[in-house]
């Protein structure tokens, strides 16, 4: 691809290009911006130079050799790389007269990698310094057979119906505006979703043993400073000067809730100490990093400290792991763990650091869970294990992470008294389960097609009198049923009752009550379900109680379509920009 740009744009300079989960991108400086017509123009060359059938050859050159071959070239971005590169040698890949940068393996030859296609464009800062110019990112997919691209294709496409930004709209849940972005404006439908999700996790945590504590939205600088987020995340910081202080909005719970637990004297008989917060939490991501739900400025966790002893470490985290088992499989979400280790910036001693990773693979191996090793993806703070959802379009998604931090209970001089009456450290559980709940809704919206279960929904019966007679009869049975608790919706418009149906289903409302003369006449009501179709004349009372204990169990009442991903060959890394997230 990267050749195929170059013949057709012999200005470009090239930027980098690696192997993603599903694909592969190619960042490029260019004296016009692409559309989507230039795909056509560069897939044609590339089949041109695919059918050329080109063998992929590999040499090594000394970093001066590559330094004075690139500029030549005037390839800027190629001097920074070699730059980076430990050695003092870098391989190059050649096909034909075009050669570049690469660690390889490659494939043999250009005619093995005949099943392409360009899917995207995007903008790109160039290691994420808006400060540069804006690169041009092609993105593209490739398949060892037709049958496998035209299968990736398939989800692709269904993944474009599902896009939580259109449902959004569609379902009128939430929308975005200039005048705020990276932030979600919620709608009343919307607002109820993410309030009985806050409902679902405040009585899980109740049963749990957690309380709940909320602080303040704006710290002084020092607080980042103590905690060390300063020297890590300053960038990502909203900062304003106040009476000569830096204020900083809040981008994480952890440093305040360590002055929660600070405030008094500890006793060992208090721990586990579970404390959960829900606040606002503000980061400065940049412009081109932002994309709907997925990725914004302001955002709410599911978030929680717990402050154990060292003993209670393995027990607690097991606990955890339970806890993601059961929030999961509420919605029918496939998960993978993942231990990750040590990075090359951490903060502490190393001694620390290995019992932190010692107890975090101990408990995931008493549970007899299966799981991969990130090395060096940890937290500047402590391991972690985070745990990568795949949706029912088969795309892996980081939600929950597990943390272990020996290093705030340090900083902040953290303390309690032993039963022998010494006093000692406790040691910091980060978690979080469901990530945000603004990215977690948008997850689902997709996961399930829109189709929230009854009680999730925003409108979980729908009242569709068939003509204004029967207006009466659905506004009374319907006020019984809000005292109940279920959330209702009476279609009191003049319009035929085709359309209303198809509203209702257009809205992916999970119970229709269609009621005509004589529904009302034997006091029954008429049955539809967006998942079953027609069902038929029913008791109201009996239809109440069925969904009331649909409600209270949490049902999952949804026809969930998995695509076939069999044949898929996903990478087991999830994109550093999700990781970051």
């Amino acid at each position: 691809m990267a050749e195929a740009v170059l013949s057709l744009f012999p200005e470009a300079k090239f930027a980098i290009g690696p192997a993603i989960a599903d694909g592969f991108y190619y960042d490029f400086d260019l004296p016009q911006p692409l559309v989507e017509a230039d795909l056509n123009r560069i897939t044609a060359k590339m089949r041109e130079i695919i059918k050329a059938n080109l063998p992929f050859e590999c040499r090594s050159m000394t970093k001066d050799e590559a330094r004075v071959y690139f500029g030549e070239l005037g390839q800027t971005y190629k001097l920074e790389l070699i730059d980076g590169i430990p050695g003092d040698e870098v391989s190059i890949y050649a096909q034909s007269q075009f050669a570049d940068l690469c660690a390889g393996p490659h494939v043999r030859r250009t005619g093995e990698c005949k099943h392409f296609k360009l899917t995207s464009l995007a903008g790109a800062y160039w290691r994420g310094d808006s400060n540069r110019p804006m690169l041009q990112r092609v993105y593209g997919t490739v398949w060892p057979t037709k049958d496998e691209l035209e299968a990736f294709l398939e989800i692709q496409e269904e993944a474009k119906k599902r896009d939580h930004r259109k449902l959004g709209k569609e379902l009128e849940l939430f929308f975005f505006h200039p005048y705020s972005p990276g932030a979600i404006f919620w709608q009343p439908k919307g607002y109820t979703i993410y309030r009985e999700l806050q409902d679902l996790w405040t009585s899980i945590q109740r049963a749990e043993g957690y309380v709940e504590i909320l602080n303040p939205i704006m710290y002084d600088s020092e607080l980042y400073k103590l905690s060390g987020h300063l020297d890590h995340y300053a960038d990502a910081m909203y900062k304003l000067e106040q009476d000569g202080r830096t204020m900083c909005l809040k981008p994480m719970n952890c440093p305040d809730t360590m002055l929660f637990f600070k405030q008094r004297k500890h006793s060992y008989r208090e721990l586990p100490l579970r404390v959960s917060e829900r606040q606002a939490l503000h980061r400065n991501e940049i412009s081109g990093a932002l994309s709907g739900m997925t990725r914004v400025r302001l955002f709410t966790q599911d978030d929680a400290h717990l402050f154990v002893t060292p003993e209670q470490i393995e027990t607690e985290i097991a606990r955890l792991l339970d806890l993601v088992d059961r929030l999961y499989k509420l919605f029918d979400l496939d998960y993978k763990f993942y231990l990750s280790t040590r990075p090359d910036s951490f903060m502490g001693d190393v001694a620390l650091w290995d019992q932190a990773e010692t107890a975090l693979e101990n408990a995931l191996k008493t549970k007899a869970l299966p799981y991969k090793v990130n090395l060096g993806d940890g937290a500047f703070y402590g391991p972690k294990i985070d745990i990568i959802i795949q949706d029912s379009l088969g795309r892996k998604i980081q939600c929950a992470t597990i943390q272990l931090d020996f290093q705030l209970p340090e900083r902040f001089e953290l303390e309690y008294i032993t039963p022998d009456n010494t006093v000692a450290r406790p040691v910091v559980i980060h978690r979080a389960i469901l990530g945000s709940y603004e990215r977690f809704v948008g997850i689902l919206l997709e996961h399930l097609a829109g189709a929230m279960p009854t009680w999730l929904a925003p409108v979980q019966v729908a009242f569709l009198p068939i003509t204004d007679a029967s207006i009466d009869y659905c506004q009374a049975v319907a006020k019984e049923w809000e005292a109940a608790g279920i959330r209702t919706y009476v279609d009191d418009r003049s319009e035929k009752i085709g359309y209303k149906i198809r509203q209702a289903e257009m809205a992916k409302t999970p119970c229709m009550i269609v009621v005509g003369k004589k529904e009302v006449e034997d006091g029954k009501v008429n049955v539809r379900t967006y998942r079953d179709g027609e069902r038929g004349l029913s008791d109201p009372a009996a239809i109440k109680a069925e969904i009331l204990q649909r409600i209270a169990e949490r049902t999952l009442d949804v026809n969930i379509r998995k695509l076939n991903i069999d044949a898929f060959i996903y990478s087991e890394d999830v994109d550093a920009e999700e990781k970051d997230y």
